[in-house]
């Protein structure tokens, strides 16, 4: 008679949990990018970043058009989408993932908190593991997502000619904000 009722309650719970899990979406993420190398320093932005997360599951998923980056030269933008990234071919670079820790969030918490977020990073046709920190904070009804890591261009068959190596760095810094309404 216990497995029973232990077994409905539990089926309530995760019933009632799903019912009150509440989603966040944006399309106003922003997403910028910085190239430090010993010839020049390249900075890019993109404020049409998607963002969803599912504060239940505590999933997440962003997605980016390659062509909305925006550079201070539009010959840097032109290179970046013909010869780097090829965003005719790949359009886009997605993040498929979810926190991991901790394990208890809390919304009424105040402030950042510091989170570690597994997933699946497309950039350039290549899909690769990652796990990176951020922050997620819980503001008015809002969820505020940030992260800044390092990707390696190797990483995503992102080739860079020997002539330009001096220019552009096979390490990039990569900034993720995103503010997500429910």
């Amino acid at each position: 008679m216990h497995t029973v009722q232990y077994v409905l309650l539990s089926l309530f719970v995760g019933t009632f949990q799903g019912v009150f899990a509440q989603k966040y979406m944006t399309r106003t993420g922003v997403i910028r990018f910085f190239s430090e190398a010993p010839l020049e320093n390249i900075e890019a932005i993109n404020r049409q970043v998607l963002a969803v997360y599912d504060a239940g599951s505590r999933e997440m998923a962003f997605r980016v058009l390659i062509k909305g980056f925006e550079f201070e030269k539009a010959a840097m933008q032109d290179h970046f989408n013909r010869d780097y990234l090829h965003s005719d071919r790949f359009p886009q670079a997605t993040f498929e993932g979810r926190i991991v820790e901790p394990e208890n969030l809390s919304a009424g918490a105040g402030g950042p908190q510091k989170v570690k977020v597994t997933g699946q990073l497309t950039i350039h046709g290549v899909t690769k593991a990652v796990t990176e920190n951020g922050t997620i904070s819980f503001e008015n009804g809002r969820v505020i997502l940030a992260s800044e890591f390092v990707i390696r261009l190797s990483d995503f068959n992102i080739k860079v000619p020997s002539d330009k190596v001096r220019n552009i760095s096979n390490t990039i810094k990569i900034f993720v904000n995103a503010t997500l309404d429910p």
